[in-house]
């Protein structure tokens, strides 16, 4: 009887770890069920795959130009540049990856080699174009002078004497430079579009220069007024790439699809940017 207890034992041992044995096999597990996915899921998986092999777009830009680019209440990056620029990453493949930084160190950013392109609203002025490479345009505005409500500026002459807030970098810093000999008025240099704003309800600035599309915002939503420059005319927006970027050609031929198939003409609309000259 002990005998055969004994063997019984043994064999429950044996049959035990052969057990463990097998759970531990992950081929052992396999089944029919087991390779059966979701498709939509397998689909999902397989795109991020894919931009997972490095194939990454690196934007800079100045997130404080509304409606080209600024921020959500969530923190979220939005405005036309935003999504003209999720366009040109859908429709060649790549990831968008974006970074805000100031305005006036989007360039250096470039050549240093620290992203691959700049959206920020960038109008593409021959003095640019010595240091960086730039798109076809994609969108023109203009500039336009905004002051406070009965301020009683109506025009250039209007301005003697004032101080015209600009922000540094942009190409209304250049062209109030130029303009202040002309017309006697004292210009002052920000970092951000919406110092501005902030400068002349303090009363630090008489004047704001700004891009026309960014200057009609702020009349709507500060009860602000303005008149258009009628001395410049803009070269138009572009995306700007470092010297010899390879991007530059094929992001040129992503933008023309774009405009071809009427998608910048309906982001245009949808920022209500159809209204720029």
């Amino acid at each position: 009887m002990k005998s055969t207890f004994f063997k019984i034992l043994v064999m429950a041992f044996i049959i035990g770890v052969l057990a463990a044995c097998g759970a531990g096999d992950p081929e052992a597990e396999k089944t029919p069920d087991n390779n059966t996915g979701d498709t939509a899921t397998d689909s999902q998986e397989g795109e991020k795959a894919e931009k997972a092999d490095g194939k990454v777009l690196k934007m800079a830009t100045s997130a404080d130009f509304p409606p080209f680019e600024s921020y959500d209440k969530e923190g979220n990056f939005v405005g036309f540049d935003i999504e003209v620029a999720q366009a040109i990453a859908d429709e060649l493949g790549y990831e968008l990856e974006i970074q805000d930084m100031s305005f006036d160190g989007l360039i250096g950013a470039l050549q240093s080699g620290r992203v691959d392109m700049v959206m920020s609203g960038m109008s593409a002025t021959e003095e640019r174009k010595q240091n960086v490479d730039f798109s076809e345009p994609y969108h023109r505005s203009g500039e336009m002078f905004i002051m406070k409500k009965d301020a009683d500026i109506n025009s250039l002459e209007d301005l003697k004497g004032l101080t015209v807030g600009v922000q540094l970098g942009t190409i209304q810093e250049e062209g109030a430079d130029e303009l202040s000999s002309k017309y006697g008025f004292e210009v002052k240099k920000v970092d951000k579009a919406a110092l501005l704003i902030q400068e002349l309800n303090s009363n630090r600035i008489d004047v704001g220069y700004l891009d026309k599309t960014v200057a009609e915002g702020f009349i709507a939503e500060q009860g602000l007024e303005g008149f258009d420059d009628p001395t410049t005319s803009s070269p138009g927006m572009g995306i700007a790439f470092p010297k010899g970027s390879e991007l530059t050609e094929e992001i040129n031929g992503a933008l023309e699809k774009l405009i071809e198939n009427g998608t910048i003409a309906e982001l245009e609309k949808k920022w209500d940017l159809t209204n720029a000259e």
